[in-house]
């Protein structure tokens, strides 16, 4: 077995073929500024959209390409919370009916934890 191994050659590393007659497809550079101060450049194929934001290879920042094709602003949604969606489905006085209605029913003894409705026959000590 050990005959048949290519010597000198790891396994993966490198490629035996090689680039003559290959004809590359056509590439535009794109330069990039980090607000650190670096500027980078990659290349981009012709028909390829650019990004308006790559990291810095450097120090992790984002970059904006040079040419100033800054990112427009995204509308952002206001955050909904579970109180904003309740109101929508409810109203105020609704809500403290429902509220007053289940704490009726959990004085009495009808919902809640077992643990607290529990009826022994052990004197409790004050």
């Amino acid at each position: 077995m050990a005959e048949r191994a290519l010597r000198g050659a790891r396994l993966g590393g490198q490629s035996f073929e090689d680039e003559r007659g290959v004809e590359m497809a056509p590439r535009q550079d794109v330069a990039y500024d980090c607000k650190s101060g670096h500027r980078f450049t990659i290349p981009f194929a012709d028909e390829a959209q650019v990004p308006t934001r790559w990291e810095c290879p450097r120090c992790g920042a984002v970059g904006h390409p040079v040419d100033g094709g800054q990112p427009e602003a995204k509308k952002e949604k206001p955050v909904r919370t579970h109180w904003d969606m309740l109101l929508e489905r409810r109203s105020i006085p609704e809500l403290e009916q429902i509220l007053s209605e289940r704490l009726e029913l959990l004085r009495g003894g009808v919902i809640g934890p077992a643990h607290l409705h529990r009826k022994s026959g052990r004197k409790q000590s004050a």
